[in-house]
């Protein structure tokens, strides 16, 4: 292998996009909290000052969906009247009707376990040996800048940022594709009229940058672009038009690995989109924690309205100890991939979204989470013996 540069961004709580994926977690969690077997799917947009909030929610409750919308817009940090967008002032446009029926019929059988996909659709997970984790470094790191860079306006370290920010990180692999270092690092971050260029440049670097990234990771070849336009004062959803779904990348392996084109957000479990891909990545990760590869994608793909998935994909990058063959033969044997025993094995019939509709859904942000747990590792690890 030759060596090579591979790049992951992240984008703060305070991005548009992420604002619209926060509100329509916020409302599926108030649904599921009520009625933990709703059918949801809500999507968010947001500009200047408006929300439009639309979708297909079918429960046995209903909820204040404009109450749930200003209070995450509020604890975003959106709170400050005349940039543009803030919680009390902005308006709010509520569409919401009932799942349509042609979809149900597939969905909700007399068996739960024979309850279908409620879609069609392709699912990716990933684990690899870069970090921890075992999540790819560059997304990991670019994770911990954008998290630090909302610590630090929150916490009044730098008190003239605004919620809007982005954070990229360059890492170099060297021949045997192993992180070598940091070539560059990128921060975007809004912030409050009259902060001079340099200021800001030099506190980013010291309260953001150094302490998110390894100091052995950076060297004196590493550049820094901090606010590299100069000027970021208008951010949020009253700069650039959010929408619920568009940082999926983001969401997932920062480009690392690939994706099937399904958002999570604002879908409940009954959507493979979501409940499968954390799956996929459950069973990832428990391939490599397991020792039988340094690398693991895994692919699911579903019918609607049909149980089982129609393939089961395992790829280890020339890395496995034992063959894909054998790891798909173990998925079969220990694990049911149809989407009702998915939300049991994953206890996901619960208000547990919100807090991955930023920083990732996958690696550190979600440790405590049941997809990234590592119980069939053991187990596993026992075919190398």
């Amino acid at each position: 292998m030759e060596r090579s540069i591979f790049t992951s961004e992240s984008v703060t709580k305070g991005h548009p996009d992420k604002v619209c994926d926060q509100i329509s977690d916020g409302i599926l969690d108030a649904v599921l909290a009520k009625d933990p077997n709703a059918h949801v799917a809500c999507e968010t947009t947001a500009i200047t000052d408006a929300v439009h909030i639309m979708g297909e929610i079918t429960a046995a409750c209903s909820a204040d969906y404009e109450a749930v919308a200003r209070e995450v817009i509020r604890s975003i940090g959106y709170t400050v009247p005349g940039i543009g967008f803030d919680a009390d002032t902005c308006q709010i446009q509520v569409d919401i009707h009932a799942q349509s029926p042609d979809i149900a019929m597939g969905v909700n059988r007399e068996t739960e376990d024979e309850s279908g996909a409620g879609d069609q659709g392709i699912m990716f997970g990933f684990a690899c040996t870069e970090t921890e984790s075992l999540m790819p470094l560059p997304i990991e790191l670019a994770h911990r800048l954008t998290k630090r860079l909302t610590f630090v306006r929150e916490e009044g370290i730098l008190p003239y940022l605004l919620p809007d920010g982005k954070g990229q990180v360059s890492v170099e692999y060297d021949e045997a594709g192993k992180p070598a270092c940091v070539t560059a690092v990128a921060v975007s971050t809004q912030h409050r009229e009259g902060i001079e260029l340099e200021r800001l440049r030099e506190d980013i670097r010291r309260e953001v940058i150094l302490p998110s990234v390894p100091e052995k990771l950076l060297n004196k070849n590493t550049k820094f672009y901090i606010n590299p336009t100069g000027r970021f004062v208008i951010g949020g959803p009253a700069g650039d038009t959010g929408l619920t779904g568009r940082k999926v990348i983001v969401d997932t392996y920062g480009g690392y690995a690939r994706h099937g084109g399904g958002c999570f957000s604002g879908k409940d479990p009954s959507k493979v989109d979501r409940s499968a891909a954390y799956m996929a990545r459950y069973i990832a990760k428990n391939v490599v924690a397991a020792g039988l590869a340094e690398r693991c994608e895994v692919q699911l793909s579903y019918a609607i309205g049909v149980a089982e998935p129609v393939s089961v994909l395992v790829d280890t990058f020339g890395t496995g100890r034992i063959s894909s063959g054998r790891i798909s033969e173990l998925i079969r044997r220990d694990l049911d991939l149809r989407p009702a025993a998915i939300i049991r094995k994953l206890d996901l019939r619960r208000p547990i979204y919100s807090r991955t509709a930023s920083y990732g859904h996958f690696g550190s942000n979600t440790a405590d989470m049941t997809w990234e747990q590592t119980d069939l590792a053991q187990s596993w690890a026992e075919e190398l013996a």
